[in-house]
């Protein structure tokens, strides 16, 4: 395989992001032009909070970890970027450093746009900067979603919807069941929900009584769908 070519799932996890999939054709086929791929293992460090922004990422196989530290000194997973996402444009735009660290998570095949491109292809397509504004207002959206799910739903609900979320961007639909195909240990989901470990597991325990998931050693599995929106709309 040529290590400079997306494969096809790979371009077609790019291609199909609701994002891109959206822009025109002459703008997705400039941005292609001008992307080189990269191919990283697992816990490989994309970027550091404070560094300078030099980069435009597209996530087109894997996932990207975004972190950050707490006050005690260890690192904290914020969210992970799902492949057809693309990620490090704010600090392109306000000139400012980065606001957190982005780590590899598994095999991960990126598609890398330097700033002097992405810099062109702002000045050749007026189309992108409203592209990159609606896509920025979702962000906000979504922050601020998850902002009132902590203050006022319980971790019951929450952990539901993010389960159903995981199997959306990394379901793999084996008969009734879908596996997420992204591991993610206990810890991992626990930070993500701002919870600790403990409470997790316990919720986690309260769904396997429930039969709407099976826990597995860093995968979980989803068996019933239905059970689980019906416990995150609570």
């Amino acid at each position: 395989m040529n290590s400079t070519v997306l494969t096809i799932l790979e371009r077609n996890n790019i291609e199909s992001g609701s994002w891109f999939s959206r822009l025109s054709p002459t703008l997705r086929s400039d941005i292609l032009s001008r992307a080189s791929v990269r191919r990283l293992g697992d816990d490989s460090l994309l970027s550091c909070r404070g560094e300078p922004a030099e980069e435009w990422v597209g996530v087109a196989k894997g996932a990207v970890r975004v972190s950050s530290v707490s006050l005690a000194g260890k690192q904290v997973a914020l969210t992970y970027v799902e492949p057809g996402t693309w990620f490090g444009d704010i600090s392109l735009f306000d000139g400012l450093p980065r606001t957190h660290d982005a780590t590899t998570h598994g095999e991960t095949t990126l598609l890398i746009v330097r700033k002097p491109d992405f810099r062109a292809l702002l000045q050749a397509h007026s189309e992108l900067y409203e592209a990159l504004l609606r896509l920025n207002c979702r962000r906000l959206r979504l922050m601020f979603d998850t902002v009132e799910d902590l203050n006022t739903r319980p971790l019951a609900s929450r952990l539901a919807k993010q389960i159903l979320l995981l199997a959306r961007s990394y379901g793999i639909e084996q008969g009734d069941e879908i596996r997420i195909g992204l591991q993610l240990a206990q810890e991992d989901l626990a930070q993500l929900l701002g919870a600790s470990r403990q409470r997790v597991n316990q919720e986690l325990k309260g769904f396997e009584r429930d039969g709407a998931v099976r826990v597995e050693p860093t995968r979980l599995v989803v068996l019933n769908k239905e059970k689980l929106l019906a416990i995150a709309s609570r």
